[in-house]
């Protein structure tokens, strides 16, 4: 595991997949093409944002970042490429853009996805030329910006129902980066979760059942949720020792999904025997019936876990401990896929 620090933000490296993007970034970082990044809310776009600033040959100029979502579309035009004296009305002095504070540096337009339609345009412009001009200016600016954009929406989709201009986004996507929700990175989710609590609860200590829990949950809300889970945990417990109870609500159901596999066959096990089923249970053939003993247990195991996971195969697998491959080929053999819903 590696933990870096990128302009403030503490990065965690444990995962197959965070190692390879963190060495994908350090190579993406000397070059000067726009970067895409890509992925769900709170997944650490901004974090590889930053990476890309931290290791490039401008990490001593300028960074600055912007929310395309948090500025009202009046708003955002003077932002990004400022206004002289006299612009418009309030207009009392001259005020330098987002982009000529960038100069030299990088510029992180977050949320790109939410620009609007005539922002695009001009932006596009911006970005082929170098150049563009304050508002009421007369005077062209020369710049020279490294834009690193991110979105959660699926730009080549926008594109096609004609939301996102189709230039615009290959001139931003020169290179796209991926960047992949917690929940398939199990092995970075124990370590951001300590990391949490140390800032936020030092001395404190998760009870054994809690990483399980965290790595059964789907995490919807990714790393922003991991934060907020932590803290709720740490202001709830009262005895340094953080327990499923202390987290919110939501992780509740959780808790059965976790029960050790084992514990739950010797549980199912002792009450199929105590119905009078034996183990060695088989059909005329004397073969073993596909509904035998241990065939039942096994399904029954399956389908508890995939009932607390709400039918979510890759959790399910996880907690199972075996592939997800193996999980489909199982429930496709038992036809449970089409009855998760309604039963067995």
């Amino acid at each position: 595991m590696e933990i870096c620090e990128f302009l403030g933000f503490r990065a965690v490296f444990a995962s197959p997949a965070m190692c390879a993007l963190h060495e994908r970034v350090k190579r993406l970082a000397q070059t000067q093409a726009s970067v895409l990044i890509c992925g769900e809310s709170g997944s650490g776009k901004e974090m590889v944002a930053r990476a890309l600033h931290h290791y490039s040959r401008r990490c001593a100029k300028p960074w600055v970042d912007v929310s395309c979502a948090a500025l009202p579309e009046h708003l955002i035009e003077s932002e990004l490429f400022g206004y002289e004296k006299g612009a418009f009305s309030g207009a009392d002095s001259a005020k330098p853009g987002l982009f000529e504070l960038a100069h030299g540096g990088t510029l992180f337009l977050d949320e790109i996805g939410d620009l609007p339609p005539k922002l695009q345009v001009k932006l596009l412009r911006v970005l082929d030329t170098n150049s563009f001009f304050r508002l009421g200016g007369t005077r062209r600016s020369i710049i020279d910006v490294r834009i690193v954009a991110a979105t959660n929406r699926d730009l080549a989709a926008a594109v096609n129902a004609g939301e996102f201009r189709k230039d615009l986004y290959h001139r931003l996507a020169q290179i796209t980066v991926e960047a992949p929700p917690l929940r398939t990175r199990p092995e970075d989710i124990e370590a951001l979760a300590h990391i949490f609590l140390e800032q936020y609860a030092p001395g404190a200590e998760f009870d054994p059942e809690v990483p399980q829990v965290f790595t059964a949950y789907s995490w919807p809300g990714n790393i922003r949720e991991l934060k907020n889970a932590v803290i709720t945990g740490s202001v709830n417990a009262t005895g340094g020792v953080i327990r499923v109870e202390h987290l919110p609500a939501t992780f509740a159901a959780f808790t059965t999904a976790c029960v050790p596999v084992a514990d739950e066959l010797l549980a199912l096990a002792g009450a199929l025997h105590r119905n009078g089923d034996s183990a060695d249970a088989g059909g005329e053939d004397g073969e073993p019936s596909p509904d035998g003993l241990l065939e039942r247990m096994e399904r029954q195991v399956i389908r508890n876990v995939l009932d607390q996971t709400n039918g979510r195969q890759e959790q399910a697998a996880r907690i199972l401990g075996i592939s997800a491959r193996t999980l489909s080929r199982k429930l496709k053999a038992w036809r449970m896929e089409s009855s998760l819903e309604t039963g067995l």
